[in-house]
């Protein structure tokens, strides 16, 4: 079974569009009331300044407007109130001849610059809070699935060992061996049903990103015992090469499940006398565990959905899985800060690696 998922890919999720306090609003407030006031005032003391006050009025406002977005209606009242008072002061400068008549051209100019800017901010913040409620909407589907994920696999616990139980009951009268071969096939679908079940809540808790518990770990040591203990399957010729990798921080019993999920997988699509090979090594920054296997390997077209939930492909050998089980290991992988990909080996065959962080 080809098969696995890995976790949504993450989105670009804007920061929020901070607005300030009350006393910090208003306090800008009165900081631009006090600039615009008071360059009105030096224009009408020193004519000889020319526009200069006329610009700073602009230029506060402007600032202000970065960390204090008032309504619109407000902005343009206050803006033309000023932009107009001050106007008729350097029109009667430039009559008294004060100030270049070529300086009015800044009336009209610089009230109709701030007010583009002040769209354009505006038009940002728009588009930046149209980007959160969009973000908040996929954050919460993404709790409410995790939540059904992990409600289903609860759910589905309860009806399938009890089935079992009433199973086993039968199993242990005296059938006739075509009620027997009915009795094992719906003991077979139990189990995938409990694997589901267990697998659904595994990656469900991985992706609420509380499941890990780290602790110092030897990969080559834990491949090396999955390699024995999987190596019993005597009709595969298992071939194991690690390479000493020290302790890394990671969580064992997740890394097992993942590994687990890449060796049933191999199993299943090795041939009967094919080989599976289990390797490891250690870079100066991470720690790769390679599973590949002799079987037909991964169809081009497939592999840009071996790593989707619930997707896979009948093996030509062994029974079809849950399709949960890479969907696992990728999410074990994430969880890590590491990565799993899937390619054909060099030789055929299928080739999985796993990549975790040696610090």
């Amino acid at each position: 079974m080809w098969a696995i998922s890995s976790r949504a890919p993450d989105l670009a999720v804007p920061r929020a569009v901070r607005r300030p306090s009350r006393r910090i609003s208003l306090l800008i407030d009165i900081a631009v009331a006090v600039v615009v006031v008071g360059m009105l005032g030096l224009m009408i003391i020193e004519p000889s300044l020319e526009a200069g006050p006329f610009h700073i009025m602009f230029l506060a406002v402007a600032i202000a407007y970065g960390y204090r977005i008032w309504p619109p209606l407000p902005t343009v009242a206050a803006t033309t109130a000023f932009t107009l008072l001050a106007g008729w002061l350097m029109v009667r400068q430039a009559a008294e001849g004060h100030l270049p008549k070529a300086e009015l051209a800044e009336i009209p100019l610089m009230p109709m610059v701030l007010l583009v800017m002040i769209w354009h901010v505006r038009r940002r913040v728009a588009a930046i809070e149209e980007m959160q409620l969009m973000a908040g909407r996929q954050l919460e589907a993404a709790q409410r699935e995790r939540e059904f994920v992990r409600d289903t696999s609860h759910a589905i616990r309860t009806p399938v060992t009890i089935a079992r139980g009433h199973l086993e009951l039968v199993a242990a009268q005296d059938l006739d061996v075509e009620v027997r071969s009915d009795l094992s096939v719906a003991m077979l679908q139990l189990e995938r049903m409990t694997a589901l079940s267990n697998r659904l809540l595994a990656v469900a808790r991985l992706d609420s990103g509380g499941a890990l518990s780290e602790q110092p770990t030897n990969l080559s040591s834990l491949v090396r015992e999955l390699a024995s203990n999987w190596s019993a399957q005597e009709d595969r010729d298992w071939q194991v090469d690690c390479e000493p990798t020290g302790w890394i921080p990671a969580d064992p019993e997740w890394i097992e499940l993942a590994l687990d999920a890449l060796i049933e997988n191999a199993l299943n699509f090795t041939p009967v006398g094919g080989e599976i090979s289990l390797g490891c090594r250690r870079s100066a920054d991470r720690c790769v565990v390679e599973v590949a296997d002799s079987g037909p390997g991964i169809e081009p077209e497939d592999l840009p959905h071996v790593f989707e939930r619930f997707w896979h492909r009948p093996p030509p050998n062994g029974r079809t899985g849950t399709g949960l089980g890479l969907a696992m290991a990728r999410s074990a992988a994430v969880a890590h800060g590491g990565r799993l990909s899937a390619r054909n080996g060099p030789n055929g065959g299928a080739l999985f690696e796993l990549e975790l962080p040696a610090n």
